[in-house]
């Protein structure tokens, strides 16, 4: 987007306040906290009217990167480790990044709802700037990219009798169900990521027929690592969802697990696939006992993809029969084959 072009919307361009990162001593506290002093003394400088600026040789996160590298060296350190990730975070505390081929253009940072700048704004700035946010990652390409899934999506789905199923998640334009609807491709559905902006967490019982209900993903913590992520979250969840009135208990217990487990069968989705990680949370003599050791990938973390091995061999699993009674019991249960 050009100068001009956020300046329509209303939102009076601040080049410096929106394409620099954005810090200020009540930054550094909330980031670093007790770390604060180091992180002015060490990595930023002053740059007048109370901000700083990153310090030439910390100013990306690749110069970020090579410096902890060059700390730790063979040794990883757990307090550098969140060191090194609020230094992430501060680099990239900007509205806008500014195109690398034409430095008069700007791109809006995918979730700058979450970072400093945007909280510093009034409210009738991020009011403009979400406004501009979601005509440009929603609605600004829609007919390019209709035009693009027509050409090329058509041929995928007649050529393989298998149903098609879309990974129809996180920023999804608005053209996506367009062409799922066209196609007749599955969506993908999952509680904890609703696709209704209104609601913490989706309803299963409004789960689409032509869709997979499921927990988690390849790319997602497992449901034992999700219980444990967000204690807050989590009691919402049990309350409102589960509708338990009690404390959520932690860790997941396996009884709650199959609980969980039976409402994603008996929802109306056309089929409820589930991977070995959540199936094995029913039973706690199975499942592993390092709930952390189920993750399969960690996007943000280049070094941890496909990590998972599963520690059962199939003769484990074949004569574990109160498991496998108790899968066969909950799929009879949910009407599913």
């Amino acid at each position: 987007m050009t100068r001009e072009e956020i300046e329509a919307y209303g939102l009076h361009w601040q080049e410096e306040l929106f394409t620099e990162p954005f810090i200020m001593d009540w930054v550094l506290d909330r980031i670093f906290k007790e770390r604060a002093d180091e992180v002015r003394q060490h990595f930023v400088e002053p740059k007048g009217n109370g901000f700083y600026r990153m310090k030439e040789e910390f100013n990306t996160q690749r110069k970020i990167e090579a410096w902890y590298n060059k700390s730790t060296g063979e040794t990883d350190n757990e307090g550098l480790a969140h060191l090194r990730d609020g230094l992430y975070a501060l680099v990239s505390d900007v509205l806008f990044v500014r195109d690398h081929k034409n430095p008069n253009k700007f791109h809006p940072r995918i979730s700058a709802q979450l970072d400093f700048v945007y909280e510093s704004l009034y409210d009738s700035d991020k009011y403009i700037f979400n406004k501009l946010y979601n005509d440009y990652y929603y609605r600004r390409n829609n007919q390019y990219w209709y035009r693009e899934a027509m050409k090329k999506l058509p041929k995928l789905v007649q050529a393989t009798r298998m149903l098609v199923c879309a990974e129809d998640l996180g920023m999804v334009p608005d053209c996506v169900p367009w062409v799922m609807d066209e196609l007749r491709i599955l969506s993908l559905e999952l509680q904890s990521m609703p696709k209704d902006p209104s609601v913490k967490f989706g309803h299963l019982s409004r789960n689409p027929y032509r869709s997979v209900c499921t927990i988690s993903s390849h790319d997602m913590p497992t449901l034992r690592q999700w219980w444990d992520e967000d204690d807050n979250r989590t009691q919402e969840y049990y309350n409102t969802m589960l509708y338990r009135g009690d404390q959520a208990p932690h860790p997941l217990p396996g009884w709650l697990a199959r609980d969980i487990i039976s409402r994603h069968l008996t929802s109306p989705s056309m089929l409820c696939i589930l991977s070995i990680q959540d199936w094995l949370a029913i039973d706690e003599k199975l499942r592993l006992p390092d709930q952390n050791a189920e993750r399969i990938n960690i996007p943000a973390n280049p070094k941890h993809y496909w990590r998972y091995r599963m520690h059962l061999n199939i003769e484990d699993l074949m004569t574990a029969d109160a498991f496998n009674q108790d899968l066969s019991t909950l799929i009879l249960q949910s009407g599913r084959k």
